[in-house]
């Protein structure tokens, strides 16, 4: 269990918007877009995590009967910030690399319009594809879908990041 402080209004923004988007791009499809509520467990080594947006496709699969707890994801996103980009690309990485069903994992930037996907190879290994500009799309293959870098960023300035504040109460 790791202690996460509450995200700052650009993260919930990006957040926000990337769910949207890809709730409208998957109405018509087998997969479903999951938000930071659902938890994803990576069984081999045991890991509970939050990422901030998930899809599964298919034959969906959790862990019991509370469907809170989703084991199958073909596509993870993180949204970095700065004290989660090196898990969200170490270790965290590492974890998700376990799961057998995870074909894409997306790691995007608060800091500029940036998107870095990886995307995992028949032999087990991955690429990574930087996806620049507002102009951009982001193509992920196993959900059949595209993204608008504009429509994810949509709202969202650039500058300093906002660190929430350490007084701030909950709710």
């Amino acid at each position: 269990m790791f202690a996460m402080s509450g995200a700052n209004r650009r993260h919930v923004r990006i957040c926000v918007n990337l769910t949207s988007c890809l709730h409208q791009e998957l109405q018509n499809s087998t997969c479903e877009v999951f938000n930071s509520d659902m938890r994803v467990k990576v069984t081999s080594s045991g890991l509970y995590t939050y990422p901030d947006a998930s899809i599964a496709c298919g034959q969906i699969q959790f862990e019991d009967t509370e469907v809170d707890v989703l084991l199958n994801p073909k596509v993870i996103f993180e949204v970095l910030s700065k004290s989660t980009e090196r898990r969200d690309r170490g270790w965290e990485f590492d974890q998700y690399c376990k799961l057998p069903s995870l074909l894409e994992y997306v790691l995007v930037s608060q800091e500029q319009a940036l998107v870095e996907h990886f995307t995992r190879q028949p032999d087990d290994t991955w690429v990574l594809e930087r996806v620049k500009d507002l102009d951009a799309t982001l193509k992920l293959v196993s959900a059949g879908i595209s993204l608008s870098l504009g429509e994810i960023y949509r709202g969202v300035e650039f500058g300093p990041e906002e660190e929430p504040s350490a007084a701030a109460s909950p709710g």
